[in-house]
């Protein structure tokens, strides 16, 4: 263990040389109150675990806890998150390659710190999987409470996370006190985060920074003890060179930055997530185990996963319905989703208009179904919407 205090102002270079000579020494600093800059900062030098003064018996032991193996000597790679099994209601973080050991690593590091946390990842990858275990490693005692930005009326989003007073507005016949009340001493998950108004994104940032709320219609300020993980499937520096995001929202969100990988980019755990998936949706839908064979695991990894881990688990649960590994296996190999080859669209249409008929076709496979189009899409209900510019098919 580390004090700052007795280290002094050079107490990360002090780190760094320690961690250069021995890269599995687990490292706890105990400083004052730190602010972001200064937790990153410490990370980055190599330190596993960030105590706050006064020191407490219970939390140094958690993080001794967190940070050595059960038996053993103290030689355990930084707090790496005990990952056992599922999380209850949830699928766990199933895959043993590269990028998911790496991936577990830096969520076993920043779930007990307070700072904010973008993930992004495709469509299908796990943010929200990712979300609800930085949440469950964070010592955190309040809830953990997600909501998608996509998914809520514009005109609506600021009262549901904000709250509102009676008679706010014309509907608004109770109090109601909203999300960021509901996660108070939790976590808040903002679902694409993208889809958020530019108007309410200035009310957020200013949640953030301060730590208070203004409900909708009052003239007084609640203090809230939130932590904020948004998840994006877009690339918000884009959006914020485009203007459609605002940068200083952009900076206090991407404190910690976390990218999901695609399926395809992990394609040595697909045998993995297959034999868990089966097993599992086989127990929930009290049907026997389809027993696979090597061909159809040829069959999976030669496919390009555009719905990523998501679409894997329905093939699978599929599978399971049809009791053989049936005729979807034949378009898995060629199709991007399971909508049927046509001829190319015309040379003289616009990128727009590409894109129009495009999602046109999707959805028309979806049998009209926007919120299925969407994910078969890998955009937003919100955006598929906006794009068509119709309202009057089936949710």
């Amino acid at each position: 263990m580390i004090d700052s205090k007795i280290a002094g102002a050079d107490s990360n270079q002090w780190v760094m040389g320690l961690r250069s000579r021995n890269r599995a020494l687990p490292i706890i600093c105990l400083s004052e109150q730190a602010d972001t800059q200064e937790v990153i900062g410490a990370m980055r030098a190599g330190v596993s675990d960030l105590l706050q003064r006064p020191l407490k018996t219970a939390a140094l032991m958690a993080s001794i806890r967190r940070l050595c193996a059960p038996a053993g000597p103290m030689a355990r790679k930084l707090a790496l998150v005990e990952i056992d099994g599922p999380l209850a209601g949830d699928d766990g973080l199933i895959g043993d390659s590269a990028v998911m050991r790496e991936l577990k690593l830096m969520i076993g590091r920043i779930a007990p710190l307070p700072a904010t946390v973008l993930v992004q990842g495709e469509t299908g990858t796990g943010k929200e999987l990712v979300a609800r275990l930085l949440h469950q490693n964070s010592h955190r005692s309040g809830p953990f409470v997600p909501v998608n930005c996509g998914a809520i009326a514009p005109e609506l989003l600021e009262s549901e996370l904000f709250g509102h007073i009676k008679g706010a507005f014309t509907s608004a016949h109770h109090l109601r006190e909203g999300l960021f009340v509901s996660a108070h001493g939790g976590t808040l998950f903002l679902d694409e985060i993208s889809e958020m108004p530019l108007e309410l994104q200035v009310k957020l940032l200013r949640a953030l920074e301060e730590s208070k709320i203004r409900p909708v219609g009052s003239d007084r300020e609640t203090s809230v003890d939130v932590r904020i993980v948004a998840s994006t499937q877009s690339d918000l520096a884009t959006l914020v060179r485009e203007r459609r995001f605002r940068e200083d929202l952009y900076y206090r969100l991407n404190v910690i930055h976390l990218s999901l990988p695609p399926l395809i980019e992990r394609k040595e755990d697909i045998r993995e997530l297959t034999d868990y998936f089966m097993t599992k949706t086989a127990a929930e839908l009290g049907l026997p185990v389809v027993r696979l064979e090597e061909a159809h695991f040829k069959n999976l990894e030669q496919h390009t996963w555009p719905g990523n881990v998501r679409e894997l688990r329905n093939v699978v649960e599929r599978t399971l319905m049809m009791g053989e590994f049936a005729s979807q296996t034949g378009s898995l190999a060629g199709s991007s989703g399971g909508v049927e080859s046509e001829s190319a669209y015309p040379l003289e249409w616009t990128l727009e208009q590409v894109k129009r008929a495009h999602m046109n076709r999707v959805l028309e496979a979806c049998g009209n179904n926007k919120s299925a189009a969407a994910r078969a899409l890998g955009v937003s209900r919100k955006t598929l919407e906006r794009n068509l510019g119709r309202e009057g098919t089936r949710a």
